[in-house]
């Protein structure tokens, strides 16, 4: 087992960035717009890299063009969810399909507790590895 503590969740673009302001977010919410993308904010407590599907806060904003009404979404779902990863996405329907084009976290635990590699030997000398959460360690509502 591998443990390596004080890492971040680097997921999405800016990951290996310090957390971004809000004047930052806000501007990379007004690129998202100038491009016509739908934005939408997401939560989670399960960061895993493979878990794609995160929740939902709201509903898209496909109409919304004012990036200070986005920012609000942003800071009420800080405010729902203080513990939890959350993450700013823009989509680009421009093709006839939502083709995600920026996704970063803005919110994130105070405590990290990063991930664990498991060993898995099996038949042939065949070793498998495994990456879990430590979060996942604990029942959902329950993690941070």
């Amino acid at each position: 087992m591998m443990t390596h503590h004080g890492n971040r969740i680097t997921q999405g673009q800016f990951s290996f960035l310090p957390d971004l302001t809000d004047k930052q977010i806000t501007a990379q919410i007004k690129y998202a717009l100038s491009h016509n993308w739908a934005v939408s904010v997401e939560y989670t407590d399960d960061p895993h890299p493979r878990n794609t599907y995160w929740e939902m806060f709201g509903n898209p904003m496909f109409d919304l063009k004012d990036p200070a009404g986005i920012l609000m979404e942003v800071n009420n779902c800080r405010k729902t969810f203080p513990n939890y990863y959350i993450r700013v996405i823009a989509f680009d329907s421009s093709y006839g399909w939502e083709a995600p084009r920026m996704s970063y976290i803005v919110n994130r635990p105070k405590n990290e507790p990063g991930f664990r590699l498991n060993r898995t030997e099996s038949v042939g000398r065949t070793i498998t590895y495994t990456l879990s959460s430590y979060a996942t360690d604990k029942p959902e509502g329950e993690r941070y």
